[in-house]
């Protein structure tokens, strides 16, 4: 069954340069036993041209800024397992959900050898399912984002698997 809420009395105050309506509150009670934070997200969509913190601000909402942090020392690649973000070079890389995992063992690994029934039982989750073909492609989609200046960086381990070599090092 669906209930429809009231509409308002009066109708929200916006200023002419935002469109941006706060439809919630932060929640007034604690958070279960088990649960973490009891925190409430929304996801906004604004002109690229407006800047986001100043639109929070206007509305008393104060902006968490979370840094990147690296998993490693490499200069390039900047890993955030909490929020599943990479940053190539201070670019954001959008990533499918195997190569972000892909991705993030090889930098959390460098130079160690990596075959291919150990990615597939380690990233994909399962055993040797044949010729290892699954990860050749995913590797290759992933240096093929990663781009001509970066993709050197997993290198092919010929007829074993593959390694991941930072730059500087």
């Amino acid at each position: 069954m669906t209930t429809a809420l009231p509409a308002p009395a009066t109708p929200p105050r916006r200023s002419p340069a935002s469109r941006l309506q706060l439809v919630g509150d932060r929640p007034t009670v604690l958070p279960a036993h088990g649960t973490a934070g009891g925190r409430v997200g929304y996801l906004v969509f604004l002109p690229a041209n407006v800047d986001p913190v100043e639109v929070m601000a206007s509305h008393g909402v104060r902006p968490e800024v979370h840094p990147l942090e690296p998993v490693h020392a490499d200069d390039a690649i900047r890993i955030d397992r909490e929020r599943r973000l990479v940053e190539l070079a201070g670019r954001e890389l959008e990533l499918t959900y195997l190569e972000f995992d892909l991705l993030a063992h090889f930098v959390a690994h460098p130079h160690t050898v990596h075959t291919r029934d150990a990615l597939i039982s380690g990233i994909w989750g399962y055993g040797h399912v044949g010729d290892g073909r699954t990860v050749d492609v995913h590797v290759a989609r992933l240096r093929r984002k990663l781009g001509p200046a970066y993709r050197g960086r997993i290198s092919t381990v010929r007829r074993v698997g593959y390694k991941y070599v930072p730059d500087h090092q």
